[in-house]
């Protein structure tokens, strides 16, 4: 049951960024993947104008959700669809949300994951400042859903930064998570090696860190280093910067030998305290 991940240095050309990612999702089929990762923003990233090519998507005239449908299958593959502005179903005119969608072989969506927290930090780059919440709403689901690798718990890039999430999934049956990100190089260097790593081991899951890796416009710069990282925190795969399809198989077996060994969600204890409220968990 082979797995990949995706990494892009994706500019603000959707149809140029199209382009690529087809080429690494052909090169991820060929190699014998189920299901493949595409990183976060990877049809667009640099464009101010989220919340117009939200609204062409959600009404059927923008160029993403049909090449998604029609790549999947093409390449009897599934996907998840990194991240791309959408607006929640109910409310077509509204913000959009940093949306990743879950393909199947056939093109049917299988899942929505809408990012729960925005990155709205100070980084000491050459941006300084961002505002994610500017563009985007917050999603209010913990999402799991079945595949043929396994049970996906669906992440996108800050949410890395919150343990609870990740504890989250587990207790929903997930078995792998995916992770699309864009972390800036300031942070990327500091962190990501570190969280991923930890996601992986604390739920005894694969972690699929589907990476930005090098210069966009603005001058932004992302870290990269694309990893698969099997539930003991070994990396089994990983890519510095540029673009590549990164693969690597899940083993069943060894996974529950893991988790039988070292029982840490029988072991969890609960603790009282006051706790804001968390969002509802969907599992399909």
């Amino acid at each position: 049951m082979s797995i990949a991940v995706i990494q892009m240095v994706s500019q603000d050309d959707i149809a140029a960024n199209l382009r690529q990612a087809r080429h690494l999702l052909e090169q991820a089929a060929a190699n014998g993947a189920r299901l493949a990762v595409l990183p976060e923003n990877f049809s667009a990233l640099g464009r101010r104008d989220a919340a117009e090519l939200g609204r062409l998507e959600a009404r059927g005239e923008g160029p993403v959700l049909p090449w998604l449908k029609g790549t999947a299958r093409d390449l009897t593959l599934w996907i998840v669809a990194g991240t791309l502005p959408l607006p929640a179903d109910d409310q077509p005119d509204g913000k959009p949300r940093a949306c990743s969608l879950l393909i199947d072989e056939h093109g049917e969506r299988v899942a929505r994951y809408d990012k729960l927290h925005l990155f709205d930090v100070d980084v000491s780059d050459s941006r300084g400042r961002y505002r994610e919440s500017d563009d985007y709403g917050q999603g209010e689901q913990v999402v799991v859903a079945d595949t043929p690798v396994g049970r996906l718990g669906l992440t996108v890039c800050y949410d890395l930064r919150f343990p609870e999430l990740y504890g989250a999934l587990r207790e929903a049956g997930a078995e792998l998570i995916s992770a699309p990100s864009a972390f800036t190089r300031v942070t990327g260097a500091a962190h990501w090696d570190v969280l991923i790593r930890a996601r992986a081991i604390e739920t005894q899951c694969y972690l699929l860190a589907a990476a930005q890796g090098g210069i966009h416009p603005g001058g932004r710069e992302t870290y990269g280093h694309s990893s698969i990282i099997d539930p003991w925190g070994r990396k089994l795969a990983e890519q510095a910067d540029g673009e590549a399809a990164l693969l690597a198989v899940r083993d069943t077996a060894e996974q529950t030998a893991i988790r039988e060994r070292m029982p840490v969600l029988r072991h969890k204890r609960f603790f009282a305290a006051a706790q804001p409220r968390q969002p509802d968990v969907e599992t399909l």
